[in-house]
């Protein structure tokens, strides 16, 4: 048997088979994308089975995503190599107060999960669309929903509220925290290769999202992203944190909620400031000078807020770098860790450039008063993990 991890999107579904041995989540067997899944898209499947990569194009008709389940069921059915699945786990973004662990889904799940739409306005919709069509196409098959907030869940009191009346506190109006299956991959992770996992960790999943937490004990004391997935770092096209005087001075200039929402979710970030993109690549081989601003720019946000999180955790014994940024961009991390040589930071140089978010690199030189890490994350393998732990607890 095995657990079907999937992330739907705007435009793309993501998916990973996980086969269950003797009750443990394995690697995943299978690894796919399926892009093209916006209005008028056509679907096009890749996926890589035994190490070999392999491609199709899917006929689309009036609704993508339904072609790209189509297709996706009659992969897994003409893959001998590929077990039975178990149950279909979901990325799900936010799961608000209500969801602090994975859950079933059931009607009543879906529409509390809903009204959490506005909070991810990017992410959340999708999500839920997702688990609608799959719990259509597979409708034998438990839908479960694992959540990004669930790893901060048990955030210290302090570090989860804003200083607004209580009564919006007690509403919901708090710091919720992101990208947990991915931080919590990361930990366990840690924790199985170094004995400083259990001390005082900073974790920094860098991509077109991006966060960090900081962690003791293997649990999150506290995180840059707060009562949606817009706070804390500077990201591919989000803000970041930002006065919340300039969207009074733009509303006060007639700006309204979804103009306001689109500078912020699709307009900001490195796209906004550069003008030109929002994947760091291209950023890095462009040259321009609007170019390095903007990476200049990601990279003093980097490197303010790690020092937030230092102070929060009184020091920083193991640093640990994923994303797809985090992961590949060598250049970045070389960057950050000069700029926290005051905490004893040691980069080896050799080290750094040979990780390049294939495998799991230690890059610290040997004197270095904090271990660095780089760690490809893998939020498929949580999602299967939680899925399959709650089927066993009934």
């Amino acid at each position: 048997m095995a657990i079907l991890s999937v992330n739907a999107g705007s435009s793309t579904l993501k998916f990973s088979i996980h086969p269950l041995q003797d009750g443990t989540v394995q690697p995943a067997v299978m690894t796919g994308n399926i892009q093209g899944l916006e209005p008028g898209g056509t679907p096009d499947m890749r996926w890589t089975l035994d190490g070999r990569a392999q491609q199709r194009t899917l006929m689309a008709g009036s609704d993508a995503f339904a072609a790209a389940l189509d297709g996706l069921r009659s992969l897994l059915a003409a893959e001998v190599a590929v077990p039975d699945i178990e149950a279909v786990a979901h990325r799900v973004v936010h799961g608000g107060r209500s969801f602090r662990s994975s859950v079933v889904v059931d009607d009543a799940v879906l529409a509390q999960l809903e009204r959490l739409n506005s909070l991810a306005p990017l992410h959340q919709p999708h999500n839920i669309d997702g688990i609608r069509a799959f719990r259509a196409a597979f409708p034998g098959l438990p839908q479960i929903a694992c959540f990004d907030t669930a790893f901060h869940a048990d955030l210290p009191e302090v570090a989860s509220r804003f200083a607004l009346p209580r009564a919006m506190h007690d509403e919901g109006v708090r710091r919720y925290g992101f990208h947990g299956l991915s931080y919590q991959y990361i930990m366990g992770t840690l924790l199985e290769r170094s004995p400083r996992a259990r001390n005082r960790v900073l974790m920094a999943h860098l991509g077109n999202g991006a966060s960090l937490c900081a962690a003791h004990e293997g649990r999150s004391q506290a995180t840059t992203m707060g009562f949606s997935a817009l706070d804390g770092l500077m990201m591919g096209t989000r803000s970041g944190t930002l006065d919340a005087g300039v969207l009074l001075y733009l509303m006060e200039r007639g700006w309204d909620h979804d103009r306001l929402q689109t500078l912020l979710y699709k307009q900001s970030g490195l796209l906004g400031v550069s003008g030109l993109s929002a994947d760091m690549r291209r950023l890095r081989a462009d040259g321009s000078a609007a170019a390095r601003e903007a990476i200049d720019l990601f990279t003093y946000r980097v490197v303010r807020e790690a020092g937030a999180m230092a102070a929060c955790l009184g020091g920083v014994d193991l640093i640990a770098f994923s994303g797809g940024i985090g992961e590949h961009d060598a250049a970045l991390r070389a960057d950050v860790c000069a700029a926290l040589g005051w905490m004893g930071v040691q980069l080896d140089e050799a080290r750094n450039a040979q990780a390049v978010g294939n495998d799991i690199a230690r890059i610290d030189a040997g004197g270095s008063a904090v271990e660095l890490w780089v760690i490809p994350t893998d939020e498929g393998r949580v999602a299967a993990q939680s899925a399959a732990a709650l089927l066993a607890t009934g």
